[in-house]
């Protein structure tokens, strides 16, 4: 990081950037300066219009205080001849070389600092290393240079359990572990777990007919992003890797139950099992069983129909005998 002299115009104008890159934590705020070096005879008032861009529209300068992406999130402040860029609330869309540019009283005069600065945002992180079979080394990362002694503290779930650059946890937890640095924007990185219990979406859900395709899909979540391993059950090697898992020309051996194994950094864990069944192309067991089934009902109906029939005529001839007995 030097002190560079980006521009100086014939009439004596110059910008300097004390800084030419800035790297700062997603969600802090940045300042961003730049001095001023005006010619002789120039005074202050001269200066019509000041402020910082990073884009230009129709070949003009767009003020960042016009820009909807920085709403309420920009300010400027000019002390003597130093200007500064105040950005709050930095997100990584904000990553862009910001220029400084005026102009003067004089129609159709202004001046850039360019090349501008470089802003990176970046935010913090931890990253999982396995320190043997048993345990997880996590640590903090950001690739920015935060401070000589920055400050972390470490999170197990939602409760402090640690100060320091690492920590230690078991493999195959299933706890959310985060690391935050301590400071005036307290910066917290996103927690580290390993797959919750996936869950597996079958297409089409109906019955498989053979000859059909089928479509696995299973999904968990992870941080970080969880890969997918698809095996059948009491089969030792799997039948497929990553998240969709497709059997074209379904037969009845692909019948059984399926699973898939969703694994990171930080352990490991299975779905439930799916039953997939098989029945004979065009679905004729399922026709056949149907008219079957009508007929049986259509002949048991008409057998309870002619026993009401029976019991009746058997009713009213005991009724006329009696009848006839008095």
């Amino acid at each position: 990081m030097c002190c560079v002299t980006v521009i100086q115009s014939q009439d004596g104008w110059r910008v300097n950037y004390p800084q030419t890159d800035v790297c700062a934590l997603k969600g802090s705020t940045v300042y961003i300066s730049c001095d001023i070096t005006y010619p002789p005879g120039i005074d202050p008032s001269d200066i019509k219009d000041r402020f910082w861009f990073t884009k230009e529209k129709d070949g003009e300068a767009v003020d960042l205080t016009t820009d909807s992406e920085y709403s309420d999130r920009v300010k400027y402040e000019c002390l003597s001849k130093r200007c500064y860029l105040i950005i709050t609330d930095l997100r990584e869309s904000d990553s862009a070389e910001y220029k400084f540019t005026l102009m003067t009283n004089k129609p159709g005069e202004k001046y850039t600092g360019s090349p501008g600065v470089t802003l990176s945002v970046t935010g913090l992180q931890v990253q999982v290393r396995r320190s043997d079979s048993t345990w997880l080394e996590l640590t903090y990362h950001s690739s920015c240079v935060l401070s000589d002694r920055p400050e972390y503290v470490w999170y197990k779930n939602e409760e402090i359990i640690k100060r320091g650059s690492s920590l230690l946890v078991s493999s195959g937890s299933t706890d959310r572990y985060s690391c935050y640095l301590r400071g005036p924007t307290g910066q917290r990185s996103p927690a580290v777990y390993g797959p919750q219990r996936p869950s597996v979406s079958v297409s089409p859900s109906a019955e498989m007919m053979e000859g059909d395709s089928v479509n696995l899909t299973c999904s968990a979540d992870a941080n970080p992003a969880a890969n997918y391993t698809w095996y059948k059950e009491d089969e030792d090697s799997p039948r497929a890797s990553g998240q969709n898992f497709t059997i074209t020309d379904f037969t009845a051996e692909h019948s059984g139950n399926y699973y898939c194994e969703a694994q990171n950094e930080m352990g490991r864990s299975n779905s439930t099992l799916r039953l997939i069944t098989s029945s004979e192309k065009g679905g004729s067991t399922w026709s056949t069983t149907t008219t079957v089934f009508a007929s049986i009902s259509a002949v048991f109906l008409l057998i309870i129909i002619l026993a009401v029939l029976y019991i009746r005529m058997i009713k009213q001839r005991d009724q006329r005998i009696t009848f006839r007995s008095h």
